[in-house]
């Protein structure tokens, strides 16, 4: 049986730092006026700290084994003091220190290689310490991207400011970011910033890396081009410029137009002069997935799928089968009137909330396969004890695969505007008397009001909305009333 007497052994090892006799090493920690000078032993800082090993060695080699003296300028005397305390001792104790001091604490052990003592403060920073991180972003930007070791802060760096890239840009010198993490950060689809802002700072980056250039391109010689194409080589392809309005790629982008290959310039501008060219590039990404309050409350779709929806009803690119590569339009608050995993699935409730209320889009999504219906009604949805049809010009269904994934949607619009909606006691949101339908069959159920008849057949619109037609089942569904809120300045990022 082995028996460990660590507690005693950490008490020893502590002590012998206090010894006058035995060291070997002296440190000189700090800067002036704040220099202290520590009597140390190199046998256990060889063995405890990497870096001090091979600062140790190089000075044993060039001073012939003679009472080694270093220099730590980086590390204040009262920090290194506990990080000695931890390399004798194993001993750290955070209740004793404030927090900007175990910051300091962490990127000391990081020059001194101490990998053991970085993970768990790292750890301790992203578990318990958030607040302070993001209220000290500066400090900890500019510190931690110094460094090839501090991978989950400088990660929490980059998530935030993905986040609030606003306080980011506004509060430090972002041309001072290596081009790795700018990588990182413009790569993100979550980067909350308009496209053509993330092309403007990409732009100032890439300046900073030539600072004889003149901002204006229009005085650039071919070779300045060239120098800033070579800065900006990793960083051009991440930009999404198909999602950049047409006034935008015309006095944003066009100026800058040497520094891109030709093939892919020509492919830009053919796109923005028809929108029906179909690029040639395969590896287009997506607009990024940009969250604005107060345009919907939704668990069913995004921003993506809204700005497509909204295209559709206001008719703005509807025929271009690319307008999703486009910026997000969203010139409509959508009202949340019902939602059934919160309200219920009944034909009750959704008479109650939803009758006589024009401009509305349903949201259906199917159970078991992931898959998004709806549908848009100008008109109001009343009840009707006796079948009845609802006129419509410009209603229309629609389907996406799900939520991530609108870049083909299916949109259907009414062949016949007589038969655009339905109104029947026993049905729901019914677009023609089957295209799509929530309803409920009252022998199918012991619940004689839930919908338990949902049905998808093309009949009174252009097209079917799913691959196979007939019935489904319903996971969620959301309907929602359309308002506009163009005079309330509330329309982004918009063509």
């Amino acid at each position: 049986m082995s028996v460990q007497f660590f507690s005693k052994l950490s008490q020893n090892y502590i002590e012998i730092l206090d010894d006058d006799e035995y060291y070997d090493v002296t440190i000189e920690v700090g800067e002036d006026p704040n220099v202290k000078i520590f009597r140390s032993h190199m046998i256990i800082l060889c063995h405890r700290s990497p870096f001090l090993r091979r600062a140790l060695a190089s000075k044993k080699k060039n001073d012939n084994n003679n009472l080694t003296h270093l220099k730590l300028s980086n590390i204040s005397p009262e920090i290194f003091q506990i990080i000695l305390k931890y390399l004798y001792g194993g001993i750290l104790s955070l209740n004793e220190h404030d927090i900007l001091n175990i910051f300091k604490i962490l990127i000391a052990a990081e020059e001194l290689l101490l990998q053991e003592l970085v993970n768990y403060l790292q750890n301790y920073f992203i578990e318990n310490k958030i607040e302070w991180l993001e209220q000290h972003f500066e400090l900890v930007h500019r510190t931690t991207f110094k460094s090839n070791n501090l991978s989950e802060i400088q990660q929490f760096c980059i998530d935030f400011m993905a986040k609030s890239p606003e306080k980011i840009f506004k509060s430090l010198d972002f041309t001072s970011l290596p081009e790795k993490f700018l990588i990182s950060l413009i790569k993100r689809d979550d980067l909350q910033m308009k496209e053509i802002e993330v092309w403007e700072h990409v732009l100032k980056w890439g300046l900073a890396k030539n600072q004889d250039l003149i901002p204006d391109p229009d005085t650039w010689t071919d070779e300045n081009f060239k120098m800033m194409e070579n800065a900006l080589q990793n960083c051009l392809p991440l930009i999404r410029f198909y999602s950049l309005s047409s006034k935008e790629f015309l006095h944003k982008v066009r100026p800058y137009r040497k520094l891109f290959k030709q093939q892919l310039y020509e492919n830009l501008l053919n796109s923005y002069m028809d929108p029906d060219i179909e690029p040639n590039d395969n590896n287009i990404s997506l607009p990024r997935n940009i969250k604005i309050e107060g345009v919907i409350d939704t668990t069913i779709v995004n921003l993506n799928i809204i700005s497509i929806i909204s295209r559709w009803i206001d008719k703005v690119d509807f025929y271009s089968k690319f307008s999703y590569l486009r910026g997000l339009y969203l010139p409509f608050k959508y009202e949340l009137l019902l939602r059934g995993s919160r309200d219920g699935f009944s034909l009750n409730k959704f008479h109650e909330l939803c009758d006589n209320k024009s401009n509305t889009v349903t949201f259906i999504k199917v159970k078991g396969t992931g898959e998004i219906l709806g549908g848009y009604n100008p008109i109001i949805w009343k009840f009707s004890n006796s079948s009845d049809w609802g006129q419509s010009l410009d209603s229309f269904i629609f389907s996406f695969k799900d939520k991530d994934k609108f870049n083909n949607p299916i949109l259907s619009r009414v062949k016949n505007m007589d038969n655009a909606l339905y109104f029947d006691s026993n049905y729901g949101p019914s677009f023609g008397d089957s295209d799509l339908k929530l309803s409920n069959y009252r022998c199918y159920s012991t619940d004689p009001f839930n919908f338990n008849y949902n049905e998808c057949r093309q009949k009174h619109y252009e097209k079917t909305i799913r691959d196979t037609q007939g019935e489904f089942h319903v996971e969620d569904y959301e309907h929602n009333n359309l308002h506009s809120i163009i005079q309330n300045n509330l329309v982004m990022f918009t063509i």
